[in-house]
């Protein structure tokens, strides 16, 4: 199996921003959490096929412009939080580097069509049976 594309570290941009929810004094006071954007549209390292198949993954993460943002703020410490966004984004990568299998059609087997019917028409008596007025088999 080939290895997914890594994406270099000069293609991404780190902010850092104070994370929300409980902490204490350090949530008010220290920006750990990150967000990581990186330029899928534009972005020279990866192959097109990898590269639409990230876009159609990143799904609300992708902004109109093509870039992909991940917020990263489950951790305490900046440098475990960059940690972590950085390893989200080469998890996408590699999802998205590994190619779909191809969809070979297939046809109902005569056992199944047969078990359809007959599930069909024994449906169909069981309605028949529950008409009111004169039978009518």
């Amino acid at each position: 199996m080939t290895q997914p594309p890594r994406v270099p570290d000069s293609e991404l941009v780190e902010s850092f921003i104070r994370a929300s929810g409980p902490g204490g004094q350090n949530v008010n006071k220290v920006a750990t959490a990150v967000e990581l954007r990186f330029d899928v549209r534009h972005s020279p390292s990866l192959p097109e096929a990898v590269r639409q198949r990230l876009m159609r993954l990143a799904g609300s993460r992708l902004t109109r412009e093509g870039v992909l943002v991940i917020r990263a703020e489950r951790h305490r410490t900046q440098e475990r939080n960059r940690a972590d966004a950085r390893a989200r984004l080469d998890e996408l990568v590699a999802q998205a580097a590994v190619e779909p299998r191809k969809r070979f059609k297939t046809r109902p087997t005569r056992a199944s069509k047969e078990r359809r019917l007959e599930s069909k028409a024994r449906r169909g008596n069981v309605k028949r049976h529950r008409r009111a007025g004169p039978e009518m088999e």
